[in-house]
């Protein structure tokens, strides 16, 4: 729940990122029943989960996008200093060599190089914090394992890219689109009738929160489940395959 920091500030006000929308409304009240120490650290392990959940996105949207032909590797190699570093150990080492398998290796390396930011970095920040116990990490006041200043220089110019060039891109845009109606209309149709889910789920939107219950069913779907669901209880293929 914290692997990204506090919910709370000490004041027990919405943490920063929650400041405009505020903590999650489930959040709170699961925390009423059983206390999450919202304003408290996560672990080590939820920080480092957090970290290497973070570097795969990068790293593999870069691949994605590339091999998808979102955007060519020249316009990233120009947006971003630290991919056009690594582009440049590559081409040294591997002149003239072909684009997939560039693609292959820049993927490699962006990998690497966070990864082992991040070990040295969270080193660092754990000796200076002198934590010696679990619960020493959650009141820190501070994440301990993260990235140097350089390479968040770096994760911020890959994300912005990303952003624009990618989650953006209007066929990108077409198929979020799309996979938006499936959901929204799967919601509307457990909400108009719970007996179209699974007698279990069906039973717990009888106890009062019908549509806690119908957005957690929905959430647990895969891809491919939401579209074979949709299919079913409407008419004609939802065009995602």
């Amino acid at each position: 729940m914290k692997h990204n920091g506090p919910l709370l500030d000490a004041s027990g006000s919405p943490a920063e990122r929650y400041r405009v929308r505020g903590v999650p409304a489930s959040v709170l009240r699961y925390d009423k029943r059983h206390s999450l120490d919202l304003g408290r650290h996560a672990s080590l392990e939820a920080q480092a989960a957090a970290i290497a959940d973070d570097i795969a996105y990068d790293a593999h949207d870069i691949d994605d996008g590339l091999r998808a032909g979102l955007f060519p590797i020249a316009e990233l190699r120009a947006a971003v200093p630290f991919v056009a570093g690594l582009i440049g150990e590559i081409d040294d080492l591997y002149p003239a060599l072909e684009e997939p398998r560039v693609i292959h290796e820049l993927t490699r390396r962006v990998i690497t190089r966070f990864i082992e930011d991040a070990i040295g970095e969270s080193g660092r920040r754990i000796a200076a914090a002198k934590v010696m116990s679990p619960e020493a990490v959650a009141a820190a006041g501070q994440t301990l394992i993260g990235h140097s200043a350089a390479v968040e220089a770096a994760d911020r110019d890959i994300k912005a890219f990303l952003f624009a060039r990618m989650y953006r891109h209007p066929e990108v845009r077409k198929v979020r689109d799309r996979a938006d109606a499936i959901v929204r209309r799967l919601f509307k149709a457990y909400m108009t009738d719970p007996s179209a889910m699974p007698a279990d789920w069906a039973a717990k939107a009888g106890q009062g929160e019908r549509a806690r219950a119908v957005a957690d069913y929905i959430a647990g779907m895969t891809d491919r489940f939401a579209i074979a669901e949709h299919d079913r209880l409407f008419d004609g293929a939802s065009d995602l395959r």
